[in-house]
């Protein structure tokens, strides 16, 4: 089976619920430009033991149209209005979880490789750029394999990235990719992605490891099943010395509205209502044992704190250190 791409176009069709209301200047968001120069896209910190870096692999952007698809136009749009969020089209980051604990050397998703938007596909240079050696890397977790985590699992030669590395997946999220004729009962535009998704898994070169709720990736370092946005997505959890961090995936995305909104979901969830069930579960439980949690689309680095307020929840983001 070839690979297929998808285009924007389909990208679009995938994540667009409805086209959004026309507003006022003064109700959109404070536009910031690019910068002149490049901008850090490495973080380091420690937790206990654990030595983390985050690591980016671009950037792309997507229909705020896809988002809050179970609230009301109105709420939407003024939710966005109040946070300075473009309602047209959101600016998603790509922050990769690398973490040395012990003899690991633990990678979380591979991001986009030169197969889908152009804007992504960075970490191999931002690996470099970070002092990273790719072939020391011993284990390499994939949260979901959507195109953004896993298409770039191959370099442009079509060999592992990481060939010596141990590669860990959910049981349930390689059954559903990898079932018989899934390509056949989705629509065009997922279509791409569950072959996308298919070639990925299939690289020549890979084992796979499947693993369940609770699997240790090493010492210190375990996944916990969080479905929804996918069927199979798993989230990684790094423990040492009386501290936790949780890397998210894809399970909460929006560091505003999934915090002050946790019951609306997206176009792009595969459940919507599961989606929410697993977000309250992450919220509840980072803000009760105070899990530091790391958001892969989150503005970068996307590490910070769960802080409750009332029966919602508000992001703490983490303070760079220099």
């Amino acid at each position: 089976m070839s690979l297929l791409k998808p285009t924007r176009r389909d990208l679009l069709r995938l994540a667009a619920a409805a086209p959004a209301f026309a507003m006022p200047a003064a109700a959109r968001a404070a536009v910031l430009t690019p910068p002149g120069g490049g901008n850090a896209t490495q973080f380091r910190f420690t937790l206990g033991e654990a030595q983390v870096t985050i690591v980016s692999d671009g950037y792309f952007s997507i229909p705020m149209s896809g988002q809050a698809i179970n609230a009301s136009e109105e709420d939407r749009l003024a939710f966005l209005a109040e946070h300075y969020l473009d309602p047209e089209a959101g600016y998603s980051h790509t922050n990769h979880l690398y973490v040395e604990l012990g003899e690991a050397k633990v990678l979380v998703d591979v991001g986009s490789g030169t197969r889908w938007i152009d804007t992504a596909g960075r970490l191999m240079e931002n690996l470099e750029a970070a002092g990273i050696d790719p072939m020391g890397i011993t284990h390499v977790v994939i949260t979901h394999a959507h195109p953004d985590h896993i298409w770039g699992i191959r370099d442009d030669f079509d060999e592992p990235i990481f060939p010596d590395a141990e590669y860990i997946i959910g049981t349930h999220e390689y059954d559903w990719w990898m079932q018989d004729g899934l390509v056949d009962r989705v629509g065009p535009a997922e279509q791409q992605f569950v072959v996308g998704a298919v070639n990925s898994l299939q690289a020549d070169g890979l084992e796979w490891t499947l693993a369940q709720d609770g699997h240790e990736v090493a010492p210190g370092l375990r996944l916990v099943a969080t479905p929804g946005h996918t069927p199979g997505h798993m989230s990684l959890v790094v423990e040492s010395g009386g501290q936790q961090l949780m890397a998210l995936g894809d399970a909460m995305s929006n560091p505003w509205m999934n915090f002050a909104k946790p019951d609306w979901y997206n176009s792009f969830d595969h459940d919507g209502e599961r989606t929410a069930a697993t977000r309250r579960k992450i919220l509840d439980m980072a803000s009760a044992d105070r899990i530091a949690v790391l958001g892969y689309h989150f503005p970068f680095p996307g590490v910070g704190h769960v802080k409750p307020r009332g029966d919602v929840f508000e992001f703490i983001p983490a303070t760079w250190q220099f």
